[in-house]
């Protein structure tokens, strides 16, 4: 493998630096909180980062600003996202300008004006009508009808970021990744697939893992079987990836799991107390489960010269701290 020499024994892996981080897209299940955590597993060098079900690109973000790789790749199904990313990265001026055009256009019947710009979005798919949508519907959670038309209603409490801290959040994004991002709207096998042994590919894939009915929260699910073939021919090929899978609330565990044959190690992140669990009045912490390919644990190994064991109680002391 080429690359730097590995960093001696006891240094300090990057995703240790505190760093601040720009995120002007709000979306529900982001790993914004986590990221910490699932950067400490990162190799180095890396080539390319792709994160191949982008989201709110909160690991590309968090990732970017501590240099972790040379490049970076961000794909989503969802090509209005993907048109979202691209503008927010290359014209963020123009995009900061357009959503407060329509942020400030916002008069005394609030709910009228959003189904207006929803009507809009769905009919022209424009960036910046999606921004506003993400920034003040309901609990920045994206819905969809079995039409693929956005359909989420908005939040009562709230307006939306206000223009001046969205046109911030979006020229620190741009900072950080003009110039050496890619990005595509394409399935998430097709550019998995072309990854090469200097990347890491992360993968977090819709609700558990798997959606194998129609979940309104995306426009296409992830098939079990299909994912588990990728992960196989991933492993074949010797790529390095992380997969964000499933998780558990105290003794509940949600997802099916994956096959001990894939040959993955699993770590459980702390993701705090469920929120529903509390209403409930139940104490039950929130853990979200990590998944290593057998080529990036090698890798880890190689590339950080101490055990595996020793790297996972660094991510949680950080996470702690």
């Amino acid at each position: 493998m080429t690359g730097r020499l590995p960093p001696p024994l006891g240094s300090a892996h990057p995703a240790t630096r505190s760093t601040r981080v720009s995120h002007p897209i709000p979306y529900q299940g982001s790993k914004r909180s986590l990221a910490a955590q699932i950067l400490a597993f990162f190799p180095q060098p890396i080539d390319t980062l792709i994160e191949s079900f982008a989201g709110s690109g909160a690991i590309t973000l968090a990732a970017a600003a501590r240099g972790l790789a040379n490049h970076y790749h961000l794909n989503d199904l969802n090509g209005p996202l993907i048109d979202l990313w691209r503008m927010i990265v290359e014209e963020p001026h123009r995009l900061a300008t357009q959503y407060e055009t329509i942020w400030r256009a916002q008069h005394g019947n609030r709910r009228e004006y959003y189904d207006e710009i929803r009507a809009e979005f769905n009919r022209t798919r424009r960036p910046h009508h999606f921004l506003y949508l993400l920034a003040r519907c309901l609990k920045a959670a994206v819905r969809y009808n079995a039409d693929g038309a956005f359909n989420q209603s908005p939040d009562h409490c709230r307006m939306g970021a206000l223009p001046e801290t969205m046109r911030e959040q979006i020229l620190g994004a741009s900072f950080l990744l003009k110039g050496k991002t890619e990005f595509s709207a394409e399935d998430y096998r097709a550019v998995v697939l072309r990854a090469t042994a200097d990347d890491l590919v992360y993968l977090d894939p819709p609700y558990q893992g798997v959606c194998g009915q129609r979940d309104p929260r995306y426009l296409k699910g992830v098939l079990f079987d299909e994912f588990v073939e990728t992960l196989e021919v991933l492993n074949a090929r010797d790529i390095s990836y992380i997969v964000s899978y499933d998780g558990r609330t105290g003794d509940k565990v949600h997802g099916r799991p994956l096959p001990r044959d894939l040959r993955l190690r699993h770590i459980e992140l702390e993701a705090g107390r469920s929120s529903q669990e509390t209403l409930l009045g139940r104490a039950a912490v929130t853990y979200e489960s990590l998944y290593l390919s057998p080529a990036l644990t090698e890798r880890l190994r190689w590339s950080r010269r101490v055990p595996l064991k020793a790297i996972e109680q660094s991510a949680f002391l950080e996470a702690a701290a």
